[in-house]
């Protein structure tokens, strides 16, 4: 790679505004180089605010841009595996916003595309590199919960007015996201949980739609086991009147409590005593797991959320939905 490594964003939408955006440009040796959105003139106007060179309204050329080392897909899944194909045959690493595609089989051949041509192909599970996750991992490592045994999380939402209302959606269309929110926010955890208790050999679940308001699935209930012996359960409701978000990791001498998406303090919580440590997820939460890239295509690290990592996180979503 290039002294400094040049990134273009396909898809500069919301998501890219603060969570992963400006990542890049804070990133030593990296810039960002091009952005593209099919609206034209939304494509300069995330050019002109985040001082990016070049903006396009077609992906093509931003993928074959010269100027263009690496790419950032940052579209809905299922556009994925058709810009990742492409990012591959032009010989360029390539970092896929969560989850990988649409399904696992997808993932496997995108993983092929970019095994074929030795290339990194990263997913956007940043959570694996966030210091707050970290010290979750650092406290299992360290035996101070005792052999682990059980994770249990509960993640309830209320309704959102936009699907109430029944305006689109593209996160609760099934034609996109099979499980609806659970696609889009319980990967976030169960990849976390693979990544701090080991790969998931079995997984199932039952999948309704209790609302009615969207096709998606928006109530799920999972249970899995980890090959480290750890057995999980987990409850996912997104049309309730209580938003609640608990991870409960059970061990044979204690247990740590924690929020996925909350910034709540994470509890170590012994026989002896129970100690409470806050950490603050930075201002762009895709900052660490940009920064990690960086020191994989330098060479000096292995990446946590590669291609591989995600697809397995996506085969175990497609066992619990029952797609699989």
């Amino acid at each position: 790679m290039n002294s400094v490594i040049k990134w273009g964003i396909i898809g500069c939408g919301n998501v890219t505004e603060r969570k992963s955006g400006p990542a890049y440009t804070k990133t030593d040796d990296f810039k960002l180089q091009a952005v593209m959105r099919r609206d034209i003139d939304k494509a300069a106007d995330y050019a002109r605010r985040h001082n990016v060179p070049t903006y396009y309204n077609d992906a093509d050329d931003l993928i074959n841009d010269p100027e263009v080392d690496a790419v950032y897909i940052a579209t809905p899944p299922d556009s994925h595996l058709h810009y990742a194909l492409k990012v591959a045959k032009a010989g360029k690493p390539c970092c896929v916003e969560k989850p990988m595609a649409l399904n696992h089989e997808q993932c496997v051949i995108m993983n092929k595309a970019f095994e074929e041509k030795n290339l990194p192909l990263f997913v956007a599970y940043y959570r694996r590199s966030l210091p707050r996750f970290k010290q979750i991992r650092e406290w299992l490592n360290n035996g101070l919960i005792g052999e682990p045994r059980q994770i249990r999380w509960l993640l309830t939402r209320t309704p959102s007015p936009v699907d109430i209302a029944k305006r689109y959606n593209w996160r609760t269309d099934a034609k996109i996201a099979v499980g609806g929110y659970f696609d889009d926010l319980a990967s976030h955890g169960l990849d976390f949980f693979i990544q701090m208790l080991g790969n998931i050999t079995t997984a199932q679940g039952i999948a309704v739609n209790q609302q009615g308001v969207y096709t998606a699935k928006d109530a799920i209930t999972a249970c899995w086991l980890h090959d480290s012996g750890v057995t999980g359960t987990a409850t996912f409701n997104f049309g309730v009147a209580v938003r609640e978000d608990v991870v409960e990791l059970y061990g044979s001498e204690g247990k740590i409590v924690f929020s996925v998406f909350g910034e709540t303090p994470i509890k170590l919580i012994t026989n002896d005593s129970t100690e409470e440590v806050f950490i603050e997820n930075p201002e762009n939460i895709q900052l660490y797991h940009v920064g990690s890239m960086r020191e994989h295509l330098l060479g000096n690290m292995q990446h946590p959320s590669t291609g591989s990592t995600g697809a397995h996180t996506s085969w175990v979503l497609d066992k619990i939905l029952g797609t699989l």
